[in-house]
């Protein structure tokens, strides 16, 4: 038996391919799939079965394309609702891999339809659970994603998941392994821990929702502090239920080089948006006027599919040999409509003459200097909402950054005021500047290293009045 757990750290989302004589499956695969299919090729192996926890609403999943390239029937939980051609299995219906069986727990509460799959080893024995989003490392999965209206509330799936851990999973032997579709990071749980996996025995003692000692008390636990879903969410678990373009069709349409002329072009059509996935260092430096910055090398498709608009026609600015890495990793959370990219990247539109703009990047301490004086400065704080109760920089302004696509979030910016921009490290705060950019608000400075290195330079500062004092 082997077992091999393969984390998007971009998504915190755990796929898992599984293995008994030469016969292999995976669960919660990724839209792109080539990475299973080169797992099974060099361990000599069929995939046989793609078995998927629910319907995914943080990305769009692979198994359409890789049932497609495999022949291998895509397995769903009871109570699953769709046309496409899947096969519904009932609860405990037992399916088998070489030497070992994995059995399907139906565990209604996150999605109707979810579902885990319990691994039973060469011997018959319970040895581990694929728990999809019905528990976590130290968490459950949000009751509130499946909800449709007053006839099915966050509380009733609450409750229904409350009935699912504890008649299917609570159960178990306390030693086996717990492998969830997801970790830190994710906004599928709210106080989801930093490791991967557990045993069933770690979770009884450490995870916070299984400490509850009634249904009510569960209820209050897992709904209490639930942050607003990213946008993408319902498009996504759209998409994994009625279906999508191949993949290889998506990239065939985005992987067009264009010239600085075609993208000027372009750029005539309300229809086209600009993105950036350049380093921000890069971007800071220098990009296309209206360019919406999301660098490759932070929360990359989460904030994609958070902040741009499905709706329209994305054309990609990016690092030379970038390009495919960008556009797969879009695909992930449901983009499918692509111009091309800029050949050459932004070097080729400099070089070709055209205007250029910059964001203004400022050291901590240039701040801390500048707040006593000038009268007309804003510190504008793209956190979370929960970051910024922790801590901030007085009289800040608290705009997360999910929040900057709304309308009305840059109402109350006055021409006059000189907007110094900060998340917790810099990425968020760049991804800020160039949404106000677009909006035409220029006056604007990104505070290099953000919240941390504030924090760092107010110890420094204090540190020195001490050091004069004695």
């Amino acid at each position: 038996m082997y077992i091999e757990q393969l984390y998007t750290s971009c998504l915190s989302e755990a796929a898992y391919y599984i293995e008994s004589q030469g016969e292999a499956a995976i669960v919660d695969p990724i839209r792109d799939i080539e990475g299973y299919m080169a797992l099974a090729k060099q361990r000599n192996a069929t995939i046989k079965y793609i078995f998927e926890t629910h319907f995914h609403a943080d990305f769009v999943s692979g198994h359409l394309d890789l049932s497609k390239a495999t022949g291998a029937p895509v397995i769903y939980g009871p109570n699953t609702k769709t046309a496409l051609p899947v096969h519904i299995a009932k609860d405990g219906e037992t399916f088998t891999l070489g030497k070992i069986q994995l059995v399907v727990l139906h565990t209604p509460g996150h999605t109707l339809e979810s579902s885990c799959y319990l691994l039973k080893d060469e011997n018959n024995k319970d040895y581990a659970i694929f728990t999809g989003d019905t528990l976590f490392v130290g968490d459950v999965g949000r009751p509130d994603l499946a909800q449709k209206d007053e006839s099915l509330t966050a509380d009733d799936l609450a409750g229904i998941m409350y009935d699912s851990l504890q008649q299917k999973i609570m159960p178990l032997a306390d030693e086996v392994i717990i492998y969830p579709a997801h970790g830190a990071g994710s906004s599928c749980g709210k106080n989801i821990g930093p490791q991967t996996s557990s045993t069933i025995g770690n979770e009884k003692q450490n995870n916070y929702a299984l400490q509850a000692s009634n249904k009510e008390e569960f209820i209050k636990a897992v709904t209490e502090g639930l942050s607003a879903p990213p946008q993408y969410f319902p498009v996504n678990a759209k998409i994994n239920k009625e279906g999508y373009e191949s993949i290889d069709a998506v990239l065939e349409k985005a992987l067009k080089p264009l010239s600085a002329h075609e993208v000027k072009t372009l750029l005539n059509s309300d229809d086209i948006l600009l993105l950036d996935t350049r380093p921000a260092a890069q971007f800071t430096a220098g990009f296309i006027p209206g360019s919406i910055f999301i660098g490759l090398d932070g929360r990359f498709a989460e904030w994609a599919g958070s902040i741009l608009p499905f709706d329209k026609t994305l054309l990609l600015i990016t690092e030379p040999g970038k390009e495919k890495e960008s556009v797969v990793r879009l695909t992930r959370v449901g983009f499918s409509r692509f111009a091309g990219y800029m050949d050459g990247g932004f070097d080729a539109w400099k070089a070709a003459g055209e205007d250029i703009d910059m964001v203004i990047n400022v050291e901590a301490d240039e701040l801390a200097m500048d707040i006593p004086f000038d009268e007309k400065l804003v510190v504008i704080d793209v956190r979370r909402e929960t970051e910024f109760a922790d801590g901030h920089v007085k009289d800040a302004v608290n705009i997360p950054l999910d929040g900057l696509t709304d309308p009305g979030s840059m109402a109350n910016i006055e021409d006059d005021q000189n907007l110094y921009l900060h998340c917790a490290s810099g990425f968020r705060s760049v991804i800020a500047a160039s949404l106000f950019k677009r909006q035409g608000i220029h006056n604007l400075y990104n505070v290099l290293g953000g919240w941390n290195k504030i924090k760092e330079e107010e110890k420094i500062q204090t540190e020195k009045e001490k050091s004069i004092l004695n």
